[in-house]
């Protein structure tokens, strides 16, 4: 045998996948308690951010693999198990809790409590009891049905859960014959980006509506806002998702108030004027729920960078920087090259990379006021029909080195008020596709980190599923406003 080689037992294989069965089974007893927790007490368990509901065996041992070797926080399925088990003995409101920070704490902290019954009651003290179970439901209308109103749809479907939190009501479009209503069910029954819905969808012609999942939506046609009274379809005090980007400031999104049945507007695009432009886990507490009726969610953009920008404000400073997006096309964009009321998206967008403006700069000066003036933005556009990367590039008011840098950024995703915002990668090997899916709007690509010599100069890149990402950035804020936000534990 060659000096450096080692050899296993002729039994190791067995012995390997004893010891993997042995996990797999135990991942199935845990996905059993996750459903229980999920659709009888709307309690969504997570696993260091990751999503358990509707995950596979597999995955969910991925995610205790990914414990280990990113977050650096070692926890086996036994030990989620373990408490898990104890978890379903709690009297517990609706929340969301991290199954695996919570077992991290256990395994550092068990010498502080008798049981493991102990050691959840003191942890979760806040989120057992009666008292603590009072949200009500919020109706949501969604007003247009483009690529990020389909996704809302699924979204809103699949969170739904007993339905205590946001209800999906209805879906205004303004389509004209009967019969469209099956191209629009085709178009959430499939996406090219991102699959095939995860579960049923039936068409009603005769009443108007989709029932997707057992949950029934009506389908309304209206060329106005203030056209239509929601309250004759039951719909009251509603939540309305503007999806079309047609309407941006105060006057012309006020139009949706006019209408019976609604009582807050959310934009799915930068606003103009003074309606407030939020990036959730940044600023939404920066305007009053009860008195402020109408938001925006700003832009995929601006929720990628606004968070990492955050950050460095906060922990370094910035002097000035510029932020260039190496953005996906969409929609605005002609698929051949023709008329456009602006020079450039009237190029191929399958064809060519397309300098353009984005909006991202003005955004940050509503979200981070104390760099107004210091950000310059530009964005081009790429022959990729989802993802894109902004690439930051700040100069900064104390030297710092990539590690410093790199660590900021492993804190704030793993810690804190952005965790569902930020998420660190440390993978050798990242493109675009790999972020298809991905829940935050910014993906902290630590390997690309780049500081200068001097440390005053630092470039980050980060990666945005600028569809889903910022989709679920827009539910996050629609509870928030909506105040049915469950307790989180993370």
């Amino acid at each position: 045998m060659e000096t450096g080689t080692m050899s296993k037992p002729a039994n190791s294989f067995e012995a390997e996948l004893s010891v993997w069965i042995e996990q797999e089974k135990a991942a199935i007893e845990l996905i059993k308690y996750i459903g229980q927790f999920w659709y009888e007490k709307s309690v969504e368990l997570v696993l260091f951010r990751n999503q358990l509901i509707d995950r596979s065996v597999s995955e969910i041992l991925g995610f205790h693999n990914y414990s280990n070797s990113v977050v650096k926080k070692p926890i086996t399925i036994n030990d989620t198990l373990s408490l898990t088990k104890e978890l379903a003995k709690l009297n517990l409101a609706p929340a969301r809790i991290d199954i695996g920070k919570l077992a991290y704490e256990w395994n550092q902290e068990k010498a502080n409590f008798a049981t493991q019954a102990d050691f959840l009651k003191n942890k979760l003290a806040d989120f057992i009891g009666e008292d603590k179970k009072k949200i009500t439901p919020k109706d949501v209308i969604l007003y247009g049905f483009g690529r990020i109103g389909r996704l809302a749809a699924r979204e809103l479907i699949a969170q739904a859960g007993k339905g205590e939190q946001l209800r999906l009501r209805a879906i205004v479009t303004r389509d004209k014959k009967p019969e469209d209503i099956i191209k629009r069910a085709n178009l959430l029954r499939m996406d090219s980006v991102h699959g095939p819905f995860p579960g049923t969808i039936i068409e009603d012609i005769e009443n108007q509506t989709l029932i997707i999942n057992g949950h029934t939506v009506k389908m309304i046609s209206a060329n106005n806002p203030e056209d239509i009274d929601y309250t004759v379809y039951g719909i009251n005090n509603a939540l309305l998702i503007d999806n079309t980007g047609v309407f941006r400031d105060e006057e012309e999104l006020s139009r949706h108030l006019k209408s019976k049945g609604v009582d807050k507007v959310l934009l799915t695009a930068p606003a103009k004027g003074d309606v407030p432009n939020i990036v959730h886990g940044v600023n939404h507490n920066s305007a009053d729920i009860d008195s402020t009726r109408i938001w925006s969610a700003a832009s995929c953009t601006t929720n990628a960078i606004v968070p990492p920008l955050f950050v460095m404000e906060n922990k370094i400073g910035i002097e000035k920087g510029h932020i260039e997006t190496i953005h996906s096309y969409t929609n605005d964009q002609n698929l051949l090259d023709n008329y456009h009321k602006k020079y450039r998206r009237g190029r191929s967008a399958a064809l060519n990379m397309v300098i353009t403006e984005t909006g991202a700069e003005s955004a940050i000066k509503k979200t981070i006021p104390q760099l107004s003036g210091k950000i310059t933005a530009n964005s081009v556009r790429v022959p990729t029909p989802n993802v894109s990367l902004a690439i930051i590039n700040i100069s900064l008011k104390r030297p710092t080195t990539k590690e410093e840098v790199n660590e900021l950024m492993k804190d704030a995703a793993l810690n804190g008020e952005l965790v569902e915002q930020i998420q660190y990668s440390t993978f050798d090997d990242l493109v675009s596709t790999d972020v298809i899916g991905n829940p935050c709007p910014s993906v902290f690509d630590s390997q690309a980190t780049q500081v200068s010599a001097d440390g005053k100069t630092a470039i980050l890149y980060v990666w945005y599923d600028n569809e889903y990402g910022y989709t679920r950035q827009v539910i996050r804020l629609s509870k928030h406003i909506s105040k049915v936000r469950r307790l989180t534990y993370y």
